[in-house]
């Protein structure tokens, strides 16, 4: 594209709409910010306690086993939960939690059952809170449930001004337990796209009724602030056991004893949630902290974040846009103001470095920032940016390579792509000048074709060329039938001297081999070459449409003179400070001193004779 600026405002464009797409609904890149967010709640959490007066007593593989002698497998009576709350209600604790559902009754045991409700009862008259799971069931079950406005004040539904007052719903309660000693929630764990979960719901949305969760429930009931959310975005503490944990068994056994060997008020004030963590009854979830996170620790966060206001938010998608388009902006001004792509690209790296620091400390503030989307978005823009920026690059060495093989040769070609600018401003160089010219080319014009002529002096041209290249010369143009080379530019070239009289006694070699070429007409055909040497200004010369790459000065000037001298005196003449750099190297014959055009001072001209032996390239 010729015009930079205008494919970086069209990109700009083009990455708006995504990035606006992406962070608004799309969201394909969410799980790339799951990954993230959840390392760092990770590390984060090691470094918080939970809340110590929030206490589990687990079932755990050691209360199933050592149980199993005296009550049975599990589930066991509901008599032995009734001797285990009424342990735990003489310390007084604050709350009682079951993640224990008692969906059926015991039919087997209903003394069992009995037992326990009369347990449950009487601890209520005492003022004890004791909470309970009930389970929402499949939607489709709604047609045979009960009509919400006649179980909303025993289940706690709050009707919102889209309740439907026939609607019906379909719950699991716990039949074991008398309705009449309900205090219930749902236990709902919310998974997201990824199937981690990290949010736990506060209310159920079931046709316009609030259904509270378990969490819910007991933060309401112990006067704790619950938001009216939909849900809670946990705010995880500690690692894969956070929580005090009291094993059943232990503290069972400890109730049935006639002296007690545990502390007597461990449970004074707690918030004491009873349930499983049991492996054999696999009650594990996907969460960030660990792959197998107990479900009663899940309950027992929810509770702690509710309890201590310490729930997770997160940050509105309008600002991660916002934070996209900034940098995205700052990458922009970058590159039309044509600063080297290196520089945004560091300062990208350390808005990146600083984000990932800022997204941790903002975990102590209970925000859990999802940086990765917008700073992905913000890397393919730049890497689109730079991409073009190399192929602008790329396509500008091309050219100097293109423009610089018209005169020098490969390898010098490829040494001069590393620097395209070379040249533009123009350079003083102390070089080698070289003219040759055809003598005889009229007359072989005059018995040839317009076609045969070209033909002719491009094979010509080519074989030259091919020698001046050969010794590292560079090719300034063609004048008609002469050539004009020069040594010492554009790369630096000590032996310019030596390399362009070399390439001269070469060519008058070739010339023989071509001129055989030409049959009968071969005595009429010949060439003048001169060589001179000294300081010369090297670059692009011309208009801004049309530049070439070329030498000016009187160096150039005194080489055409020489070249003009041959004719009847030498094939290859050079001056005098030509000859003296090529020092012992070669041998000239000197030819004396002849008037040139322009100079009052006499040249001293010289004719090569030969190299010495082993010396030459």
């Amino acid at each position: 594209m010729k015009n930079p600026g205008r494919f970086i405002h069209l990109c700009s464009l083009l990455f708006l709409l995504i990035a606006s797409i992406e962070i608004t609904s799309l969201q394909s890149l969410q799980s790339f910010d799951y990954l993230l967010s959840d390392f760092l709640v990770r590390q984060q959490a090691k470094t918080l306690q939970a809340d110590p007066d929030i206490v589990i007593v687990n079932i755990d593989d050691s209360s199933l086993a050592r149980m199993s002698d005296d009550v049975g497998n599990w589930p066991w009576p509901r008599s032995v939960h009734a001797e285990l709350i009424e342990g735990i209600a003489k310390q007084k604790p604050l709350a009682m939690v079951f993640d224990i559902t008692f969906e059926q009754k015991d039919v087997y045991r209903p003394e069992s059952d009995a037992r326990f409700n009369a347990s449950l009862r009487e601890l209520k008259q005492q003022g004890h809170k004791i909470f309970f799971p009930m389970i929402r069931r499949p939607p489709e079950d709604d047609i045979h449930g009960d009509l919400m406005s006649d179980i909303s004040t025993s289940l706690g539904l709050q009707a919102t001004p889209q309740a439907q007052a026939g609607a019906r719903v379909a719950f699991q309660p716990p039949q074991a337990i008398d309705a009449d000693l309900w205090q219930l929630g749902t236990i709902n764990f919310s998974e997201d796209k990824d199937k981690v979960g990290r949010r736990y719901d506060l209310y159920t949305d079931v046709y316009g009724w609030l259904v509270p969760s378990l969490p819910t429930k007991v933060a309401s009931a112990l006067g704790y602030r619950v938001p009216q959310e939909k849900d809670l975005l946990l705010s995880w503490r500690g690692g894969e056991i956070p929580f005090q944990r009291i094993s059943y068994v232990d503290l069972y056994q400890d109730f049935e004893r006639e002296k007690s060997q545990r502390k007597p008020n461990e449970l004074q004030g707690k918030i004491v949630v009873i349930g499983t963590a049991a492996s054999a009854l696999h009650d594990r979830r996907v969460t960030p902290i660990d792959s197998l996170y107990s479900g009663l620790d899940i309950l027992a966060t929810a509770i702690d974040n509710l309890k201590n206001q310490h729930r997770m938010q997160l940050l509105p998608s309008w600002i991660n846009w916002m934070a996209c388009v900034s940098i995205m902006l700052i990458v922009s001004v970058s590159f039309l103001r044509r600063v080297n792509a290196l520089y945004p690209g560091i300062v990208l790296l350390a808005i990146t470095t600083g984000s990932l620091f800022l997204s941790y400390a903002a975990l102590s503030s209970f925000y859990l920032v999802h940086i990765v989307t917008p700073l992905l978005l913000a890397w393919l823009y730049y890497f689109s940016l730079a991409l073009h920026e190399y192929w602008i690059e790329l396509t500008k060495r091309q050219r100097t390579e293109k423009q610089f093989s018209r005169f020098v040769n490969p390898h010098v070609v490829k040494e001069l792509g590393n620097n395209e600018d070379w040249g533009q401003q123009g350079q003083s160089r102390e070089i080698t000048v070289l003219f040759s010219d055809i003598r005889g080319f009229t007359t072989l014009c005059e018995n040839r074709t317009p076609q045969e002529i070209v033909d002719l002096l491009n094979r010509y041209f080519t074989l030259q060329v091919a020698v001046i290249f050969k010794h590292n010369g560079a090719v300034d143009k063609f004048i008609g039938d002469c050539i004009m080379a020069f040594w010492g530019a554009p790369l630096d070239n000590p032996d310019h001297a030596l390399d362009a009289v070399r390439a001269a006694m070469e060519m008058a070699e070739v010339l023989q081999d071509f001129k055989r070429e030409l049959g009968d007409l071969e005595a009429d055909f010949d060439v003048g070459i001169g060589i001179h040497s000294g300081p010369a200004v090297v670059g692009f010369i011309g208009s801004e449409k049309r530049k070439e790459f070329t030498v000016i000065g009187d160096t150039v000037n005194l080489a055409s003179r020489i070249e003009g001298l041959t004719k009847g005196v030498s094939r290859i003449l050079v001056s005098r400070e030509t000859m003296l750099l090529c020092g012992d190297k070669l041998d000239f014959q000197a030819l004396g001193s002849y008037k040139v055009k322009g100079r009052e001072q006499e040249v001293e001209l010289f004719a090569p004779v030969s190299s010495h032996q082993g010396e030459h390239p």
